[in-house]
């Protein structure tokens, strides 16, 4: 027996996407002013689970609205995160956004302190003395990192999205991050990746005007 297809146009795939992820979430009890990110994640994975597993901290969307307003940068641990998130919309809101996973410089700090790259692109983050919005969908080690620097004392992330995916450390270190005094969305467990942090985002620019 054939499956028939639903009669959809391209510009129309989007919103009818998002009408069957309403719907289908329709008996669970989403806290209103998370549900566009926690759809968006769904409609980039297909995965509802995402529906448990994202956790954000308290008043986490008003300390996201203040970073866009004073125009801290994105830093993200991927150049597939980077890509992902809508250029358009970090352009009419004004932000910048960084990958610095293949500088010289942080090749050369990761190779001296013998650490990953990614870690150490944290490092160059924190060295940017200015309002950080950072991004990790990939790397256990910078989000362990940015939990070292801010137990130090003395730098801040103005928001942590954290959704690395995976088995070594993955736990763990999203772990370390819901104990941080810093505002975070964080996917628990072994699911995330580049394109959960990059939907995350998306969202949040969506919801604060970017298009």
């Amino acid at each position: 027996m054939e499956t028939e297809l639903e009669q959809v146009l391209p510009e129309e795939i989007e919103a009818r996407s998002f009408e069957i992820i309403t719907k289908e979430l329709d008996s669970r009890e989403l806290e209103e002013q998370y549900a566009p990110i926690i759809k968006r994640a769904i409609h980039t994975t297909a995965d509802f689970d995402y529906a448990d597993n994202l956790v954000f901290s308290p008043n986490v969307l008003e300390f996201a609205w203040k970073a866009l307003q004073k125009k801290a940068c994105i830093v993200t641990d991927t150049q597939m995160a980077k890509a992902g998130i809508s250029k358009k919309a970090l352009q009419q809101l004004g932000i910048e956004i960084y990958n610095f996973i293949a500088d010289k410089d942080v090749a050369e700090m990761a190779k001296a302190h013998g650490t990953t790259r990614a870690a150490a692109s944290i490092d160059k983050a924190a060295a940017l003395n200015r309002p950080v919005i950072l991004v990790v969908g990939n790397a256990p080690t910078a989000l362990v990192r940015i939990s070292e620097l801010v137990q130090k004392g003395g730098w801040a992330p103005e928001l942590v999205i954290g959704t690395p995916v995976g088995f070594v450390n993955v736990v763990q270190s999203k772990e370390m991050i819901l104990k941080l005094p810093v505002p975070h969305i964080v996917a628990k467990g072994r699911k995330g990746g580049s394109n959960v942090a990059a939907a995350i985002v998306n969202a949040m620019l969506y919801m604060y005007g970017g298009r």
